[in-house]
Protein backbone atom coordinates (compact mmCIF):
# COMPACT_ATOMS: atom_id res chain seq x y z
CA UNK A 1 0.00 0.00 0.00
CA UNK A 2 1.37 3.42 -0.93
CA UNK A 3 1.44 6.29 1.52
CA UNK A 4 -1.05 9.08 2.10
CA UNK A 5 -1.20 12.81 1.48
CA UNK A 6 -1.11 15.39 4.28
CA UNK A 7 -2.62 18.87 4.29
CA UNK A 8 -2.30 21.26 7.21
CA UNK A 9 -4.89 23.88 8.15
CA UNK A 10 -3.65 27.43 8.73
CA UNK A 11 -6.71 28.36 10.80
CA UNK A 12 -5.55 30.65 13.61
CA UNK A 13 -5.63 30.60 16.64
CA UNK A 14 -6.63 26.96 16.08
CA UNK A 15 -9.67 24.71 16.05
CA UNK A 16 -10.13 25.45 19.71
CA UNK A 17 -11.40 28.86 18.72
CA UNK A 18 -10.67 30.51 22.06
CA UNK A 19 -7.04 29.39 22.19
CA UNK A 20 -6.21 33.09 21.80
CA UNK A 21 -6.87 33.43 25.55
CA UNK A 22 -3.84 31.32 26.48
CA UNK A 23 -0.74 33.23 27.69
CA UNK A 24 1.56 32.07 24.87
CA UNK A 25 -0.85 32.96 22.01
CA UNK A 26 -0.84 36.23 20.08
CA UNK A 27 -4.56 37.11 19.70
CA UNK A 28 -3.78 39.09 16.53
CA UNK A 29 -1.72 36.37 14.82
CA UNK A 30 -4.53 35.69 12.33
CA UNK A 31 -3.77 39.14 10.83
CA UNK A 32 0.03 38.74 10.84
CA UNK A 33 1.56 37.79 7.48
CA UNK A 34 4.81 36.88 9.23
CA UNK A 35 2.95 34.27 11.29
CA UNK A 36 1.62 32.60 8.14
CA UNK A 37 5.00 32.74 6.42
CA UNK A 38 6.55 30.86 9.36
CA UNK A 39 3.83 28.21 9.24
CA UNK A 40 4.15 27.78 5.47
CA UNK A 41 7.91 27.34 5.69
CA UNK A 42 7.56 24.81 8.52
CA UNK A 43 5.05 22.88 6.41
CA UNK A 44 7.30 22.92 3.35
CA UNK A 45 10.35 21.85 5.35
CA UNK A 46 8.33 18.81 6.52
CA UNK A 47 7.23 17.92 2.96
CA UNK A 48 3.54 18.67 3.62
CA UNK A 49 1.52 18.49 0.40
CA UNK A 50 -0.60 21.59 0.93
CA UNK A 51 -1.81 24.12 3.45
CA UNK A 52 -5.53 24.79 3.67
CA UNK A 53 -7.58 27.76 4.77
CA UNK A 54 -11.33 27.87 5.24
CA UNK A 55 -13.33 31.00 4.60
CA UNK A 56 -16.81 32.47 4.70
CA UNK A 57 -18.31 35.59 3.09
CA UNK A 58 -19.92 36.88 6.29
CA UNK A 59 -18.81 37.78 9.79
CA UNK A 60 -20.82 35.84 12.38
CA UNK A 61 -21.85 36.53 15.94
CA UNK A 62 -18.93 34.39 17.13
CA UNK A 63 -16.57 37.34 16.67
CA UNK A 64 -17.63 38.41 20.16
CA UNK A 65 -15.72 35.42 21.55
CA UNK A 66 -13.00 34.55 19.02
CA UNK A 67 -11.48 35.56 15.67
CA UNK A 68 -13.53 34.43 12.70
CA UNK A 69 -12.83 34.97 9.00
CA UNK A 70 -9.43 36.57 8.58
CA UNK A 71 -7.42 37.81 5.60
CA UNK A 72 -8.91 36.88 2.23
CA UNK A 73 -7.34 33.43 1.70
CA UNK A 74 -6.77 33.88 -2.03
CA UNK A 75 -4.65 36.98 -1.40
CA UNK A 76 -2.91 35.40 1.58
CA UNK A 77 -2.06 32.09 -0.07
CA UNK A 78 -0.98 33.77 -3.31
CA UNK A 79 1.54 35.68 -1.20
CA UNK A 80 2.68 32.48 0.52
CA UNK A 81 3.21 30.83 -2.85
CA UNK A 82 5.94 33.39 -3.45
CA UNK A 83 7.59 32.53 -0.13
CA UNK A 84 7.70 28.77 -0.90
CA UNK A 85 8.74 26.52 -3.78
CA UNK A 86 6.85 23.21 -3.46
CA UNK A 87 4.04 23.65 -0.95
CA UNK A 88 0.47 23.45 -2.33
CA UNK A 89 -2.39 25.80 -1.47
CA UNK A 90 -6.06 24.91 -0.94
CA UNK A 91 -8.24 28.03 -0.95
CA UNK A 92 -11.91 27.98 0.05
CA UNK A 93 -14.37 29.76 -2.27
CA UNK A 94 -18.16 29.88 -2.44
CA UNK A 95 -20.16 29.02 -5.56
CA UNK A 96 -23.13 30.90 -4.10
CA UNK A 97 -21.29 34.20 -3.72
CA UNK A 98 -18.95 34.21 -6.72
CA UNK A 99 -19.31 34.26 -10.48
CA UNK A 100 -17.83 31.38 -12.53
CA UNK A 101 -15.73 33.67 -14.73
CA UNK A 102 -14.08 35.53 -11.87
CA UNK A 103 -13.37 32.38 -9.89
CA UNK A 104 -12.00 30.55 -12.94
CA UNK A 105 -9.74 33.48 -13.81
CA UNK A 106 -8.42 33.97 -10.27
CA UNK A 107 -7.59 30.33 -9.68
CA UNK A 108 -6.06 29.99 -13.13
CA UNK A 109 -3.88 32.95 -12.13
CA UNK A 110 -2.96 31.29 -8.82
CA UNK A 111 -1.98 28.13 -10.67
CA UNK A 112 0.34 30.15 -12.93
CA UNK A 113 1.75 32.24 -10.07
CA UNK A 114 2.41 29.17 -7.89
CA UNK A 115 3.72 27.08 -10.82
CA UNK A 116 1.06 24.41 -10.48
CA UNK A 117 0.33 24.33 -6.75
CA UNK A 118 -3.24 25.68 -6.64
CA UNK A 119 -6.45 24.05 -5.43
CA UNK A 120 -9.92 25.49 -4.90
CA UNK A 121 -12.07 24.17 -2.05
CA UNK A 122 -15.64 24.51 -3.29
CA UNK A 123 -18.38 25.27 -0.73
CA UNK A 124 -21.92 26.56 -1.16
CA UNK A 125 -21.94 28.64 2.08
CA UNK A 126 -24.21 27.69 4.96
CA UNK A 127 -24.47 31.10 6.62
CA UNK A 128 -27.68 33.04 5.78
CA UNK A 129 -25.90 36.25 6.85
CA UNK A 130 -23.86 36.20 3.65
CA UNK A 131 -26.83 37.12 1.45
CA UNK A 132 -27.07 40.69 2.72
CA UNK A 133 -23.40 41.29 1.90
CA UNK A 134 -24.15 40.67 -1.77
CA UNK A 135 -27.35 42.67 -2.11
CA UNK A 136 -29.66 39.67 -1.85
CA UNK A 137 -32.88 39.57 0.14
CA UNK A 138 -32.40 36.00 1.30
CA UNK A 139 -29.97 33.11 1.32
CA UNK A 140 -30.68 30.38 -1.24
CA UNK A 141 -32.03 27.10 0.11
CA UNK A 142 -29.63 24.14 0.14
CA UNK A 143 -31.11 22.33 -2.86
CA UNK A 144 -30.89 25.48 -4.98
CA UNK A 145 -27.35 26.21 -3.81
CA UNK A 146 -26.17 22.77 -4.95
CA UNK A 147 -28.03 23.01 -8.25
CA UNK A 148 -26.26 26.31 -8.81
CA UNK A 149 -22.94 24.73 -7.78
CA UNK A 150 -23.28 22.02 -10.43
CA UNK A 151 -23.81 24.60 -13.16
CA UNK A 152 -21.06 26.77 -11.66
CA UNK A 153 -18.42 24.02 -11.83
CA UNK A 154 -19.53 22.96 -15.29
CA UNK A 155 -18.83 26.50 -16.51
CA UNK A 156 -15.58 26.87 -14.55
CA UNK A 157 -14.06 23.65 -15.88
CA UNK A 158 -15.02 24.59 -19.44
CA UNK A 159 -13.39 28.01 -18.98
CA UNK A 160 -10.20 26.33 -17.76
CA UNK A 161 -10.29 24.08 -20.85
CA UNK A 162 -11.05 26.82 -23.39
CA UNK A 163 -7.47 27.07 -24.68
CA UNK A 164 -6.35 23.92 -26.45
CA UNK A 165 -2.72 22.80 -26.14
CA UNK A 166 -0.71 24.52 -28.83
CA UNK A 167 -2.95 27.59 -28.99
CA UNK A 168 0.03 29.83 -28.19
CA UNK A 169 2.22 29.92 -31.30
CA UNK A 170 4.53 32.85 -30.45
CA UNK A 171 6.13 32.82 -33.91
CA UNK A 172 8.33 35.91 -33.99
CA UNK A 173 9.13 35.61 -37.67
CA UNK A 174 5.51 35.58 -38.84
CA UNK A 175 4.21 37.77 -36.04
CA UNK A 176 1.51 35.26 -35.19
CA UNK A 177 1.09 34.96 -31.42
CA UNK A 178 -1.88 32.57 -31.05
CA UNK A 179 -4.05 30.28 -33.14
CA UNK A 180 -7.51 31.71 -32.50
CA UNK A 181 -9.11 28.52 -33.82
CA UNK A 182 -7.73 26.73 -30.75
CA UNK A 183 -9.26 29.21 -28.28
CA UNK A 184 -12.95 28.50 -27.73
CA UNK A 185 -15.76 30.58 -26.24
CA UNK A 186 -17.88 28.79 -23.66
CA UNK A 187 -21.16 30.35 -24.82
CA UNK A 188 -23.03 29.10 -21.77
CA UNK A 189 -26.64 30.02 -21.02
CA UNK A 190 -28.19 28.18 -18.12
CA UNK A 191 -30.51 28.51 -15.16
CA UNK A 192 -28.13 30.67 -13.14
CA UNK A 193 -25.38 31.93 -15.45
CA UNK A 194 -24.72 33.37 -18.87
CA UNK A 195 -21.00 33.25 -19.68
CA UNK A 196 -19.33 33.94 -23.01
CA UNK A 197 -15.66 33.23 -22.24
CA UNK A 198 -12.92 32.31 -22.85
CA UNK A 199 -10.35 33.28 -20.21
CA UNK A 200 -7.63 35.73 -21.33
CA UNK A 201 -4.73 33.31 -20.76
CA UNK A 202 -4.21 29.57 -21.32
CA UNK A 203 -4.45 26.89 -18.66
CA UNK A 204 -1.91 26.79 -15.86
CA UNK A 205 0.72 24.09 -15.29
CA UNK A 206 -1.80 21.57 -13.92
CA UNK A 207 -4.30 21.95 -16.76
CA UNK A 208 -6.84 22.83 -14.10
CA UNK A 209 -6.35 23.71 -10.43
CA UNK A 210 -7.25 20.79 -8.17
CA UNK A 211 -10.95 20.86 -7.25
CA UNK A 212 -11.60 20.09 -3.59
CA UNK A 213 -15.19 19.71 -2.41
CA UNK A 214 -16.47 19.93 1.15
CA UNK A 215 -20.06 18.92 1.86
CA UNK A 216 -21.74 15.77 3.13
CA UNK A 217 -25.35 16.35 2.06
CA UNK A 218 -26.86 14.55 -0.92
CA UNK A 219 -26.20 17.62 -3.05
CA UNK A 220 -22.60 17.76 -1.90
CA UNK A 221 -22.01 14.06 -2.55
CA UNK A 222 -23.49 14.34 -6.04
CA UNK A 223 -21.21 17.31 -6.73
CA UNK A 224 -18.22 15.34 -5.45
CA UNK A 225 -18.96 12.35 -7.65
CA UNK A 226 -19.14 14.49 -10.77
CA UNK A 227 -16.40 17.10 -10.25
CA UNK A 228 -14.17 16.66 -7.19
CA UNK A 229 -10.54 15.63 -7.34
CA UNK A 230 -10.33 15.63 -3.53
CA UNK A 231 -13.19 15.43 -1.02
CA UNK A 232 -12.57 17.06 2.35
CA UNK A 233 -14.76 15.31 4.90
CA UNK A 234 -15.55 14.68 8.56
CA UNK A 235 -15.95 11.42 10.50
CA UNK A 236 -15.98 10.69 14.21
CA UNK A 237 -15.98 6.91 13.72
CA UNK A 238 -13.79 4.78 11.50
CA UNK A 239 -16.70 2.75 10.13
CA UNK A 240 -18.47 5.95 9.06
CA UNK A 241 -15.30 7.15 7.31
CA UNK A 242 -14.87 3.87 5.45
CA UNK A 243 -18.53 3.90 4.33
CA UNK A 244 -18.24 7.53 3.17
CA UNK A 245 -15.14 6.82 1.07
CA UNK A 246 -16.83 3.82 -0.56
CA UNK A 247 -19.94 5.91 -1.29
CA UNK A 248 -17.94 8.67 -2.99
CA UNK A 249 -16.03 6.13 -5.07
CA UNK A 250 -19.32 4.55 -6.21
CA UNK A 251 -20.67 7.95 -7.18
CA UNK A 252 -17.53 8.76 -9.17
CA UNK A 253 -17.82 5.45 -11.04
CA UNK A 254 -21.50 6.14 -11.76
CA UNK A 255 -20.47 9.50 -13.25
CA UNK A 256 -18.10 7.69 -15.62
CA UNK A 257 -14.95 8.53 -13.68
CA UNK A 258 -12.13 6.37 -12.32
CA UNK A 259 -12.78 6.09 -8.55
CA UNK A 260 -9.02 6.15 -7.93
CA UNK A 261 -9.02 9.69 -9.29
CA UNK A 262 -11.14 10.98 -6.39
CA UNK A 263 -9.17 11.23 -3.14
CA UNK A 264 -10.69 11.45 0.34
CA UNK A 265 -8.98 13.86 2.75
CA UNK A 266 -10.29 13.24 6.25
CA UNK A 267 -10.28 16.16 8.67
CA UNK A 268 -8.82 15.54 12.13
CA UNK A 269 -8.02 18.01 14.90
CA UNK A 270 -4.63 17.17 16.41
CA UNK A 271 -3.31 18.07 19.84
CA UNK A 272 0.17 16.56 20.12
CA UNK A 273 3.07 16.89 22.55
CA UNK A 274 6.25 15.04 23.46
CA UNK A 275 4.30 12.87 25.92
CA UNK A 276 0.66 11.92 26.36
CA UNK A 277 0.72 13.43 29.85
CA UNK A 278 1.76 16.80 28.46
CA UNK A 279 -0.85 16.58 25.70
CA UNK A 280 -3.62 15.80 28.20
CA UNK A 281 -2.57 18.72 30.38
CA UNK A 282 -2.69 21.07 27.39
CA UNK A 283 -6.10 19.63 26.45
CA UNK A 284 -7.48 20.66 29.86
CA UNK A 285 -6.00 24.13 29.47
CA UNK A 286 -7.70 24.51 26.11
CA UNK A 287 -11.07 23.30 27.38
CA UNK A 288 -10.82 25.78 30.26
CA UNK A 289 -11.01 28.59 27.68
CA UNK A 290 -14.36 27.42 26.33
CA UNK A 291 -17.94 28.27 27.40
CA UNK A 292 -18.81 24.56 27.58
CA UNK A 293 -22.49 24.96 28.55
CA UNK A 294 -23.15 27.30 25.62
CA UNK A 295 -21.33 25.01 23.20
CA UNK A 296 -23.21 22.00 24.54
CA UNK A 297 -26.50 23.78 23.86
CA UNK A 298 -25.34 24.53 20.29
CA UNK A 299 -24.44 20.88 19.68
CA UNK A 300 -27.83 19.81 21.05
CA UNK A 301 -29.68 22.24 18.78
CA UNK A 302 -27.69 21.09 15.71
CA UNK A 303 -28.92 17.57 16.41
CA UNK A 304 -32.52 18.78 16.34
CA UNK A 305 -33.00 18.51 20.11
CA UNK A 306 -34.05 21.07 22.70
CA UNK A 307 -31.52 22.30 25.24
CA UNK A 308 -34.46 22.56 27.67
CA UNK A 309 -34.87 18.77 27.42
CA UNK A 310 -31.23 17.76 27.15
CA UNK A 311 -28.89 19.61 29.46
CA UNK A 312 -25.09 19.46 29.13
CA UNK A 313 -24.86 16.20 31.13
CA UNK A 314 -28.03 14.42 29.96
CA UNK A 315 -27.41 11.28 27.93
CA UNK A 316 -28.50 11.32 24.27
CA UNK A 317 -29.23 7.99 22.57
CA UNK A 318 -29.69 7.33 18.88
CA UNK A 319 -33.43 6.84 19.50
CA UNK A 320 -33.67 10.40 20.81
CA UNK A 321 -32.57 11.88 17.49
CA UNK A 322 -34.94 12.94 14.70
CA UNK A 323 -34.81 10.95 11.47
CA UNK A 324 -33.29 13.81 9.48
CA UNK A 325 -31.05 16.78 10.29
CA UNK A 326 -33.06 19.81 11.41
CA UNK A 327 -33.74 22.69 9.06
CA UNK A 328 -30.92 25.17 9.49
CA UNK A 329 -28.38 22.61 10.73
CA UNK A 330 -24.97 24.03 9.89
CA UNK A 331 -23.56 20.94 8.18
CA UNK A 332 -25.11 17.66 7.07
CA UNK A 333 -21.67 16.05 7.25
CA UNK A 334 -21.10 17.12 10.84
CA UNK A 335 -24.62 16.01 11.75
CA UNK A 336 -24.15 12.54 10.26
CA UNK A 337 -20.74 12.19 11.88
CA UNK A 338 -22.15 13.05 15.31
CA UNK A 339 -25.09 10.68 14.83
CA UNK A 340 -22.64 7.86 14.06
CA UNK A 341 -20.78 8.62 17.28
CA UNK A 342 -24.00 8.47 19.32
CA UNK A 343 -25.02 5.24 17.57
CA UNK A 344 -21.71 3.74 18.68
CA UNK A 345 -22.39 4.73 22.30
CA UNK A 346 -24.84 7.19 23.92
CA UNK A 347 -23.17 10.50 24.80
CA UNK A 348 -23.93 13.68 26.69
CA UNK A 349 -23.75 17.06 24.94
CA UNK A 350 -20.67 17.86 27.02
CA UNK A 351 -18.98 14.65 25.81
CA UNK A 352 -19.80 15.58 22.22
CA UNK A 353 -18.17 18.97 22.72
CA UNK A 354 -15.06 17.23 24.11
CA UNK A 355 -14.84 14.73 21.27
CA UNK A 356 -14.85 17.44 18.62
CA UNK A 357 -12.50 20.18 19.86
CA UNK A 358 -15.15 22.35 21.41
CA UNK A 359 -17.98 21.45 19.07
CA UNK A 360 -16.02 22.12 15.85
CA UNK A 361 -17.32 18.87 14.37
CA UNK A 362 -14.11 17.11 13.41
CA UNK A 363 -12.64 14.32 15.52
CA UNK A 364 -10.16 15.38 18.19
CA UNK A 365 -6.96 13.32 18.41
CA UNK A 366 -4.88 13.88 21.55
CA UNK A 367 -1.62 12.18 22.46
CA UNK A 368 2.09 11.75 21.96
CA UNK A 369 3.64 11.78 18.51
CA UNK A 370 3.69 7.97 18.41
CA UNK A 371 0.03 7.78 19.41
CA UNK A 372 -1.01 10.31 16.75
CA UNK A 373 1.02 8.49 14.08
CA UNK A 374 -0.48 5.14 15.12
CA UNK A 375 -4.01 6.53 14.88
CA UNK A 376 -3.52 8.02 11.41
CA UNK A 377 -1.90 4.81 10.17
CA UNK A 378 -4.74 2.66 11.55
CA UNK A 379 -7.46 4.76 9.92
CA UNK A 380 -5.59 4.84 6.62
CA UNK A 381 -4.99 1.09 6.53
CA UNK A 382 -8.68 0.52 7.35
CA UNK A 383 -9.61 2.35 4.13
CA UNK A 384 -11.02 5.41 5.88
CA UNK A 385 -9.15 7.96 3.75
CA UNK A 386 -6.49 8.58 1.12
CA UNK A 387 -4.94 11.19 3.35
CA UNK A 388 -5.65 13.69 6.09
CA UNK A 389 -6.25 17.39 6.51
CA UNK A 390 -4.71 18.01 9.92
CA UNK A 391 -6.13 20.91 11.93
CA UNK A 392 -4.10 22.17 14.87
CA UNK A 393 -5.95 22.37 18.17
CA UNK A 394 -3.73 25.32 19.12
CA UNK A 395 -1.97 26.57 15.99
CA UNK A 396 0.76 28.30 18.02
CA UNK A 397 1.89 24.88 19.30
CA UNK A 398 0.32 21.99 17.42
CA UNK A 399 1.09 23.05 13.85
CA UNK A 400 4.85 22.86 14.33
CA UNK A 401 4.61 20.00 16.83
CA UNK A 402 2.93 17.96 14.10
CA UNK A 403 5.57 18.79 11.50
CA UNK A 404 8.45 18.31 13.96
CA UNK A 405 7.29 15.27 15.95
CA UNK A 406 4.70 13.30 13.94
CA UNK A 407 5.81 13.69 10.33
CA UNK A 408 9.25 12.06 10.86
CA UNK A 409 7.55 8.98 12.35
CA UNK A 410 5.20 8.71 9.36
CA UNK A 411 8.18 9.07 7.03
CA UNK A 412 10.15 6.32 8.78
CA UNK A 413 7.13 4.02 8.43
CA UNK A 414 6.94 4.71 4.68
CA UNK A 415 3.52 6.32 5.03
CA UNK A 416 4.53 9.83 3.99
CA UNK A 417 6.97 11.29 1.51
CA UNK A 418 10.49 12.19 2.66
CA UNK A 419 10.82 14.67 -0.17
CA UNK A 420 8.46 16.17 -2.72
CA UNK A 421 7.75 13.78 -5.58
CA UNK A 422 6.67 16.55 -7.96
CA UNK A 423 6.07 20.29 -8.00
CA UNK A 424 2.49 20.09 -9.27
CA UNK A 425 -0.01 19.48 -6.49
CA UNK A 426 -2.17 17.34 -8.78
CA UNK A 427 0.70 14.87 -9.28
CA UNK A 428 1.43 14.65 -5.56
CA UNK A 429 -2.19 13.69 -4.90
CA UNK A 430 -1.84 10.95 -7.52
CA UNK A 431 -4.27 12.66 -9.90
CA UNK A 432 -3.95 12.65 -13.69
CA UNK A 433 -4.06 15.74 -15.85
CA UNK A 434 -7.79 16.23 -16.44
CA UNK A 435 -9.52 15.45 -19.67
CA UNK A 436 -11.10 18.42 -21.39
CA UNK A 437 -14.56 19.20 -20.04
CA UNK A 438 -16.06 19.24 -23.52
CA UNK A 439 -14.74 18.38 -27.01
CA UNK A 440 -13.37 21.45 -28.71
CA UNK A 441 -15.81 23.23 -31.02
CA UNK A 442 -14.36 25.53 -33.63
CA UNK A 443 -15.37 29.11 -33.03
CA UNK A 444 -17.16 30.85 -35.86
Amino acid sequence: MTGFHLNLSLLTPGHFRQAWRLPHVDPLAYLDIGHFERLAKAAEDAGIDAVFLGDGPALGAGIEHAPETGIDPLILLAHLSGATDRLGFVVTSSTTYNSPYNLARRFNALDHVSRGRAAVNIVTTGSPAAAANFGLDKHLDKETRYRRAHEFLDVVTRLWDAWEPGAVVADKESGRYADADLIHPVDHRGEFFSVRGPLPVPAGPQGRPVIVQAGGSEGGLSLAGEFADVVFTVAQTRSKAVAFREDVRRRAAAAGRDPDHVKISLGVVVLVSETEEEARQREQELYATLPLDRLAATVTANLGLSADTFGPDDVITIDDLPDAPPQGAFSAGFNESTRALIAERPRTPRELVHSSAGGAGHRLLVGSAEQVADDLENWFRAGAADGFTVMAADTAVDFENFTRLVVPILQRRGLFQKEYRATALRERYGLPRPRRARPAVRSA
